[in-house]
């Protein structure tokens, strides 16, 4: 009877080593369903390596179009601006000078020959003609730069710059900077959202940009359509910079959005991890040509609502690169 009780003893000890519950405990089981490697994670375990889950319902969400920034060198709006504020004094400064020698000219004819020798009132004439003729090209140089700063900014700044109106004078003071936003060539729209959005490199921080108006010329290197928009001087941009810009469109795309911390880049493909049973996850491929929404992209091909990671997508594929490993091992064992 004693023997039969130390073997049984001996008989759990030695199962409890064979089977090591503490080291197969809180690992995460790979498995393959429907062709996918599955990794299964309970809560505690997700817990512990930082994974967070929310379920997402598909929806319609407006599409953003990416779009290319060139941050402009506004110096040729400062000279614009200088170039016209002094062509206006000029002009000021004519209308005086001819207002004087009109007046002149007035005194001489009205006091007659016996007083006003002719050779002087020729001299009093000529100064008055002199002084008009400075006026009017005064006046033709102030239009002249009025139009070059319309047909080179446009309506809306070339008039800011005319009247030096609050608008310019942020800019030159670097308050805020000019933005040319232009669209990928063959793309349109009917009227540019009134916000949009610029990427700050090198950590792809969004900064809000504003609608100015319509830009007056395309880049070059695109060819497409394009606008101006205003960024605040201190959003990490800087004259001469490149930057990627989304724009909001009237668009749908119907989906679940799932944000930038939701997306593992492996194997040169971009991927999710989608909930597909209880505790467990599947990657899911995410199309290259995925549509943009409010900075998440917008998945229309996973058939319904789904629990999506969206927080330490790197530390379930760390589990699944480790569990076939695993796997591989114990297979080359046997």
């Amino acid at each position: 009877m004693r023997r039969a009780m130390l073997s049984a003893v001996l008989a759990a000890c030695v199962c409890g080593v064979t089977s090591e519950p503490a080291r197969s405990q809180g690992q995460p089981r790979v498995s393959r369903v429907a062709g996918r490697v599955a990794v299964r994670l309970t809560e505690e375990e997700r817990a512990r390596i930082g994974v967070v889950t929310a379920h997402l319902v598909p929806q319609p969400h407006r599409i953003e179009i990416l779009a290319y920034g060139s941050v402009l060198d506004l110096a040729r709006i400062t000279d614009l601006t200088n170039s016209y504020a002094g062509a206006v004094a000029a002009l000021r400064t004519a209308k005086a000078r001819a207002e004087v020698s009109a007046g002149a000219l007035r005194r001489a004819r009205s006091l007659g020959p016996t007083l006003v020798a002719g050779a002087q009132l020729e001299t009093v004439e000529g100064t008055a003609q002199t002084d008009e003729a400075a006026v009017a090209a005064a006046e033709s140089q102030v239009r002249t730069l009025a139009a070059t700063a319309q047909q080179e900014w446009g309506p809306v700044l070339g008039r800011a710059i005319v009247e030096r109106a609050p608008l310019v004078t942020r800019l030159i003071e670097r308050a805020d900077l000019l933005v040319q936003v232009t669209l990928p060539s063959g793309e349109a729209m009917r009227a540019p959202p009134a916000t949009a959005f610029a990427e700050v490199p090198p950590q792809s921080e969004r900064v809000t940009m504003r609608f100015v108006s319509p830009a007056t010329r395309t880049d070059q290197r695109i060819q497409g359509v394009s606008y101006y928009y205003l960024v605040a001087g201190d959003g990490g941009l800087l004259p001469g910079m490149s930057v990627q810009a989304f724009l909001t469109s009237p668009r749908e795309s119907v989906g679940i959005a799932v944000p930038e911390s939701a997306v593992i880049h492996w194997q040169g493909s971009a991927w999710i991890y989608r909930g597909i049973g209880a505790d467990t996850f599947a990657r899911h491929p995410l199309k290259p040509d995925a549509a943009m929404s409010a900075d998440r992209y917008v998945i229309d091909d996973l058939g319904g609502d789904a629990d999506i990671v969206v927080t330490g997508p790197q530390a379930v594929l760390s589990e699944e690169l480790k569990g076939q490993t695993q796997a591989s091992g114990d297979t080359d064992d046997d």
